[in-house]
């Protein structure tokens, strides 16, 4: 089955519920969030969007809805004790952000049902056995599919035609890094452009790491999504400009933060996809039989005043296609 196939499937399955279960939503239903960081704007921008949501289709948190909040604080090495707890308040659904997150609630538990986001490589990751049919205890918004990569180098290519080297950087601990190294391998011969892996785990890898590969010139830099690298984002920002490297994200709050460009899924409206896949499970469904979703929208991101400071000329085409343009 097509991946638009399926997805049309399970979209066209939101109105099929019967009213018996609609009229459901008075009783309290308790469900958990695990998340990565709680004091980032962005992070609760996207869940105030899955709040929304779910208040769309019915659930209203602390009328109809309790919903308990953890928060790693970029630390991958909390999110055991976390899934613990959260476990043990007996939610009928939890919702995870990001593959370190998912990865040890599914450890953790085969039963309780699992809603993630922020997974790239889902089946590479174990998380589920396909698309159109996870098949075990979990189900989602796939964050990128892996030819994304293309899109991210054919930026750099654009902005920086002298451009010969690119440096594909985040940490394989949070994120699927082979999932997006060996497509930006396969991808960037056409380009005329090499790719660079730099993984780190640290503030210090990323200055070591960066400084090195910023030795060679006519180079650049794509940032794959990557809970590790989002912690971090002052430092990386700051390097890019100590280093007039052209950068390419895949979250725009780099870009409005004084990075150069993105491009990447709107992350506030894929919380609000993942709302229907809790919505059905708090109805009945099983995450087995929930086709994992694409996201429905993408925004480029554009900063004018760093393109300048690097000494670079914005091509029209980039500017058309930019959906914000910070001057």
């Amino acid at each position: 089955m097509r991946r638009r196939e399926f997805i049309g499937l399970f979209g066209s399955t939101a109105v099929a519920w019967p009213l018996t279960a609609r009229a459901q939503t008075d009783q309290m239903r308790r469900i958990g969030v695990l998340a990565s960081t709680a004091n980032d704007v962005d992070t609760q921008a996207r869940l105030n969007g899955f709040r929304q949501g779910l208040q769309l289709l019915g659930w209203s948190e602390g009328h109809n809805l309790h919903i308990d909040y953890r928060f790693a604080d970029g630390r991958e090495d909390y999110f055991q004790a976390l899934a613990k707890e959260l476990l043990a308040l007996r939610p009928e659904v939890i919702f995870a952000q990001g593959t370190p997150a998912a990865v040890v609630l599914q450890r953790e538990s085969h039963t309780v049902p699992i809603v993630f986001v922020n997974v790239s490589d889902p089946i590479g990751s174990g998380l589920i056995a396909s698309l159109a049919l996870p098949g075990g205890n979990l189900t989602g918004v796939l964050q990128y599919e892996d030819s994304v990569t293309g899109k991210w180098l054919g930026m750099l290519k654009e902005i920086s035609p002298t451009l010969k080297r690119a440096a594909l950087v985040a940490s394989p601990k949070t994120t699927p890094y082979n999932y997006f190294l060996h497509a930006a391998v396969a991808l960037a011969p056409s380009l005329a452009i090499e790719v660079v892996p730099i993984r780190f785990e640290n503030a210090a890898d990323i200055e070591r790491a960066i400084a090195s590969f910023a030795s060679v010139p006519n180079g650049g830099w794509v940032l794959p999504p990557d809970a590790t690298t989002t912690v971090h984002r002052d430092l990386v920002i700051a390097l890019a400009a100590r280093y007039r490297s052209p950068a390419v994200y895949s979250v725009r709050a780099f870009v409005e933060e004084g990075g150069l460009m993105s491009y990447g899924a709107d992350q506030v409206e894929v919380f609000r996809q993942a709302a229907g896949h809790v919505d059905h499970i708090l109805r009945g469904a099983k995450p087995a039989d929930l086709p994992v979703q694409v996201p429905i929208k993408y925004e480029t991101f554009l900063n004018l005043k760093t393109a300048k400071t690097l000494g670079l000329t914005v091509p029209s085409g980039l500017l058309v296609a930019a959906d914000k343009v910070i001057e």
